[in-house]
């Protein structure tokens, strides 16, 4: 008899993580969607460089959702303080190289390095990585529009606080109940 209890209670179990887990999971792919559509399509329409770089603007919306959604909202939001900073940060670091000069292969190694030092030398040691693959994507896309690269860490922001925003708000669905 107890032997069946167990099983009750792990099935119980699994049912109420396969309902959290599926509104997760939904919630995780509305809001990339809700982040690619409202970047590609809306944010181009206000200030576009090119077709190619609105694609990488809706990309880089759906990252920073991906990377904000998380199990918990509080984990959400403690995600998206260090999105927004570590972003912030290495926009700040590329817009200033890129209003003077062009992308080169050593420019964005120095910069992800002078970035990582900074924050591991002012105890944020874990933005670190957020902000080297900021830099990293600016970078590369300034290679890919060098006319008018200066603009690129402006724009990226913006994307940034699109898909911060919407994985809150996703997660904030997700895990009040109001999703399933």
């Amino acid at each position: 008899m107890l032997q069946y209890g167990i099983v009750v209670l792990l099935v119980a179990y699994a049912i109420v993580n396969a309902r959290g887990a599926l509104a997760h999971s939904l919630a995780l792919s509305l809001g990339c969607l809700a982040s690619y559509l409202l970047v590609a399509n809306a944010l181009a329409s206000v200030h576009s460089l090119s077709h190619a770089d609105d694609l990488i603007g809706g990309l880089w919306a759906v990252v920073a959702t991906v990377f904000v959604l998380r199990t918990t909202h509080d984990e959400s939001v403690t995600a998206a303080k260090t999105r927004g900073a570590a972003t912030a940060f290495s926009f700040a670091l590329c817009f200033v190289y890129l209003l003077f000069l062009p992308f080169h292969p050593w420019a964005l190694a120095a910069l992800v390095g002078v970035g990582t030092l900074v924050l591991t030398a002012i105890g944020q040691p874990g933005d670190g990585p957020v902000a080297g693959i900021t830099t990293a994507v600016v970078m590369v896309a300034a290679a890919l529009t060098p006319r008018d690269a200066w603009q690129l860490p402006l724009l990226r922001a913006g994307d940034t606080a699109v898909g911060i925003a919407v994985g809150l708000a996703a997660s904030w669905l997700a895990n009040t109940g109001r999703f399933l």
